[in-house]
């Protein structure tokens, strides 16, 4: 997996975005909430993203993986290189933390972008 799979992934989520943030970082947006982080200077490249709660425990023990810093406490695990997931895991990780950021859009987003 690549950063430009990841984006592939995301350009078909109603009201992708990217930006840069932090001068190194890559986030993946639904209008201005993150939903993945990636980093642009890391060899490998490592990846974060929002996970349900209830599974929040077992993903961030798995081999690879760890509770995000500073993003731990809000449920966010990080995948220290993308390589290590296949795409469609990717895509159930992705459309998980979509998922459960977009919900927090008010509903007169969630409505313009077709969530509701």
């Amino acid at each position: 997996m690549t950063i430009e799979d990841l984006q592939n992934i995301c350009s078909k989520l109603p009201g992708f975005s990217t930006d840069i943030k932090w001068e190194k970082e890559l986030c993946f947006l639904v209008s201005d909430k993150i939903f993945l982080i990636t980093g642009l200077d890391q060899n490998p490249i490592a990846a974060s993203f929002k996970v349900p709660d209830e599974d929040f425990d077992e993903i961030s023990s798995r081999d690879g993986f760890e509770p995000a810093p500073y993003l731990a406490r809000n449920k966010w695990v990080r995948v220290n290189d993308i390589r290590l997931v296949s795409k469609k895991e990717w895509e159930v990780f992705i459309e998980k933390s979509y998922k459960i950021i977009s919900t927090k859009l008010t509903k007169k987003k969630q409505k313009e972008l077709g969530l509701i």
